[in-house]
C-alpha cells in the first residue's frame, strides 16, 4: 500500500530505472544523482501463472511500470531509460545502448530469467519518448576473462562467468573514489554475497577471472550449489530419480542452503544458531569456509598484488559471517564491507555518465 505523490517538478537529467526480478519489478525515478521515487511492484504466484514462458510477461510487466507512473503522477518525460541487463551473451563491461538486436538476442537466451525482461522493457518505453535514450550497465554475461581462465579440464566445457557485475564494478569503482584513486588503477578481489556467491578478480579495471555463480562453480549459497563432485553428479543424472528440470533446480534454486535447510533466509538461520542449532551452524561456517578458500585462491591470479577485498550483497549485512570470513582473508590484503546491493542507483549513475561523457556508449552489435 502506498499514497499517491504529488507530481514532482523536475529540471536535471530525469532517468526511469527498470529491474525485473523474479517475483517483482523495481522501477525507480531519479533526477541527475537524487532518487525521486522507488517503488518495488510485487507480482503474485497466481498472476505469473498465466504465463507459460518468462518472455510471455514483457507486456503484463511493462504496463504495470507505466500505471504505477501515472498514478504517481510522473509524465513518461525522461531523458534515460535504464533497464537492467540480461543473460543474453557474452560482453565486455559497460553501459550500451539497447537495439533491436539485443532485445532480439535477450528474448531468445538460453538462460530463462526475469532480468532478461530489462533491456526489452527499457527499449519499448523509450520507442514512446522522443530522444530517450534506452541502456543497459554491466550486464550478469560480463565476460572480461583471462584466455588462461577458459580453460577447463574438458574442452567441452570452458569456463564461463556469470556474476554481479553491476554491483561488483560499481562497488569498486564507489571504493575508489572513497580512498582518491582510479578503478583502472587498482587490484581488487570483490565477493558478493547473496542469493549466490559471486567472487571476481579485478586487475585495473578488468575482471580478468570470475566464478560462474548462477548455475555451478564457486562456493555454494542459499540458492546455488556452486562446484560439485563431477562424477557424483553423473551418477545422479542416470539415477532415473530426477528430471532434467529438478537436477538444474538442485543446481541453482533449490540449492546450497535450500537443498540443507529449506531455506534461503540467512537471518532465520543466524537466529538459530544463536539459540544452539549445530546443524545450521556447521553448514554457515562451510559456506563461509567455501568463500574464503574462493578468495585466496584468486590472490594467486593476482601473485598476491592485491590492494584491497571488498565483501558486498546482502549478506555483508550479517557480522557473524563478515567477522569469520576477515579472519580467513585478511591475511592477503586490507578488507572492506559494503553491505547491500544498490542496483537501482547503480544503473542509474552508469547512464548519468554516459549522459555527461564521463563514460562511453558501446553499441551491442
Amino acid at each position: 500500500m502506498h499514497t499517491k505523490q504529488e507530481p514532482h517538478r523536475r529540471t536535471g537529467i530525469n532517468i526511469l530505472v527498470i529491474n525485473p526480478g523474479s517475483t517483482s519489478t523495481k522501477i525507480a525515478v531519479f533526477e541527475d544523482e537524487k532518487p525521486i521515487m522507488l517503488r518495488n511492484i510485487h507480482h503474485s504466484a497466481e498472476e505469473l501463472a498465466q504465463f507459460e514462458k518468462i518472455t510471455d510477461q514483457r507486456e503484463f510487466r511493462r504496463e504495470l511500470v507505466v500505471k504505477e507512473l501515472e498514478y504517481l503522477g510522473i509524465p513518461m518525460q525522461f531523458d534515460i531509460i535504464m533497464g537492467r541487463g540480461g543473460l543474453a551473451r557474452p560482453v565486455t563491461g559497460g553501459v550500451y545502448r539497447v537495439n533491436k538486436k539485443m532485445c532480439e538476442d535477450t528474448y531468445h537466451a538460453i538462460r530463462k530469467h526475469a532480468c532478461n525482461l530489462g533491456c526489452i522493457i527499457a527499449y519499448e518505453l523509450a520507442q514512446r519518448i522522443p530522444g530517450c535514450l534506452p541502456l543497459i550497465a554491466d550486464p550478469g554475461m560480463v565476460d572480461e576473462l583471462d584466455e588462461v581462465a577458459r580453460i577447463s579440464g574438458s574442452p567441452l566445457m570452458p569456463r564461463i562467468c556469470i556474476w554481479h557485475a553491476l554491483n561488483q564494478k560499481a562497488i569498486a569503482r564507489r571504493f575508489a573514489r572513497e580512498y582518491g584513486k582510479r578503478y583502472e588503477d587498482l587490484n581488487l578481489i570483490i565477493c558478493h554475497l547473496g542469493g549466490g556467491i559471486s567472487v571476481a578478480v579485478h586487475r585495473k579495471g578488468l575482471a580478468v577471472d570470475a566464478n560462474n555463480a548462477l548455475d555451478g562453480e564457486g562456493p555454494f549459497s542459499p540458492e546455488r550449489a556452486g562446484t560439485l563432485p563431477a562424477a557424483s553428479l553423473i551418477h545422479l543424472c542416470y539415477s532415473g530419480k530426477y528430471t532434467k528440470e529438478e537436477l538444474l533446480k538442485r543446481i541453482s534454486g533449490k540449492a546450497g542452503l535450500m537443498a540443507h535447510l529449506g531455506t534461503t533466509n540467512v537471518k532465520e538461520l543466524l537466529g538459530r544458531i544463536e539459540r544452539g542449532d549445530k546443524e545450521v551452524e556447521l553448514l554457515i561456517d562451510a559456506m563461509i569456509y567455501q568463500t574464503a578458500k574462493t578468495i585466496a585462491g584468486c590472490s594467486a591470479v593476482l601473485y598476491g598484488q592485491i590492494d584491497a577485498i571488498l565483501l558486498t550483497g546482502g549478506i555483508a549485512y550479517s557480522d557473524y559471517i563478515t567477522s569469520r570470513l576477515r579472519k580467513r582473508i585478511d591475511f592477503l590484503a586490507p578488507v572492506h564491507i559494503y553491505p547491500g546491493e544498490d542496483e537501482m542507483q547503480a544503473l542509474a549513475l552508469n547512464g548519468l555518465a554516459v549522459w555527461r561523457g564521463e563514460r562511453e556508449m558501446k553499441e551491442y552489435t
